[in-house]
């Protein structure tokens, strides 16, 4: 189950990064339409606009960065962290559901409980 929850933490840490990558990416996108524009309101909405869309990205996105680096730290409140995160993940077809499914297996088991217990 080691292994398990190595590539659980992984997988959550490297999803969390692909979501800050696409939160600086979709926030520079948006805000440079409203400057390619020139118009001083729409850079200052496509501005707001970007700042917002980006923070909600980046909001979802720390928990599975934190999730992870306690899973590979076999902390206790990352096994609660990751198994929240998982069942949060179940509705999200299909890269949600398989890491949901993958999330639940991996934390449930009588042997990964017992790893992170102490």
């Amino acid at each position: 189950m080691q292994t398990h929850i190595k590539v659980l933490a992984w997988l959550y840490i490297l999803l969390s990064a692909i979501g800050l990558i696409s939160a600086a990416c979709l926030g520079g996108i948006i805000a440079a339409g409203g400057v390619i524009s020139g118009d001083r309101d729409a850079v200052l909405v496509t501005s707001i606009v970007a700042v917002v869309l980006a923070g909600v990205v980046v909001l979802f996105s720390i928990p599975g960065l934190i999730a992870g680096l306690g899973l590979l730290r076999y902390k206790s409140w990352a096994r609660v962290l990751g198994l929240v995160l998982g069942i949060l993940n179940l509705p999200g077809f299909p890269t949600g559901t398989i890491l949901g499914v993958y999330s639940l297996y991996v934390l449930l088991d009588d042997e990964s409980a017992a790893l992170f217990s102490g």
